[in-house]
């Protein structure tokens, strides 16, 4: 009865640990597929790539796609990603279901042409609109290496990572991400091109092209 009781309490406490594992991944505080115990993960793929890792094909289910920051982009990428997986035959929605969580972020580290808002700390994107998610007024400093070093951007930046987790268990299904040195005018166009590639395989593990306009 003993150790009946003590296996009981052992396994409590492994439920305890993982259920507090996959509340801080919806966090972003801990990697999702590390707190589902797949292990260290690496820098992910080269700029340029995508990488889609299936541990579970995408399930015929609601997809709630969540986004992690809200800006226009973020909204007009969200917008092709439930067109692919109405193509899919997923029922698509802001909240319930399954949870995709979708992080978009743009960035120039080499301050670039485009002389808005990308490549500072402080004001709206150059894609916010009027209104939109109001930030606090701060001083727009340049954000980039102060030891005379060229960063290693290769010039400014679109990432997109998707990540699928099982609406009850919290468990990681599916994940994406890729990147694309893309001009701000472009990033729309380089995001849905992005995200097409990554459905146009969507079943299969694979690192490759991210499918960049030229």
């Amino acid at each position: 009865m003993e150790q009946a009781r003590g296996g009981l309490g052992y396994l409590g406490d492994r439920m305890r640990i993982a259920a507090t594992l996959v509340a801080l991944s919806t966090l972003g505080l801990v990697d999702p597929v590390m707190a589902q115990g797949y292990g260290a993960v690496g820098a992910g793929p080269k700029l340029g790539e995508l990488e889609v890792r299936v541990y579970q094909k995408i399930p015929k289910a609601k997809v709630a796609v969540q986004l992690t920051s809200d800006t226009h982009l973020s909204r007009e990428l969200r917008r092709q990603v439930m067109i692919r997986l109405q193509n899919r035959g997923n029922e698509v929605g802001f909240s319930g279901g399954n949870i995709m969580r979708m992080d978009v972020s743009y960035f120039d580290l080499m301050g670039g042409s485009d002389q808005r808002t990308e490549g500072t700390i402080g004001g709206q994107p150059y894609y916010a609109e009027p209104g939109a998610n109001p930030r606090q007024t701060l001083p727009a400093n340049p954000i980039g290496r102060y030891d005379g070093k060229t960063p290693s951007t290769s010039g400014p930046t679109l990432r997109i990572s998707l990540t699928l987790y099982e609406a009850n268990t919290g468990k990681v299904l599916w994940l994406a991400t890729g990147s694309c040195v893309t001009q701000s005018s472009n990033a729309q166009r380089a995001g849905e091109a992005m995200i097409n590639n990554m459905f146009d395989n969507a079943d299969n593990n694979r690192v490759g092209d991210a499918g960049c306009p030229l």
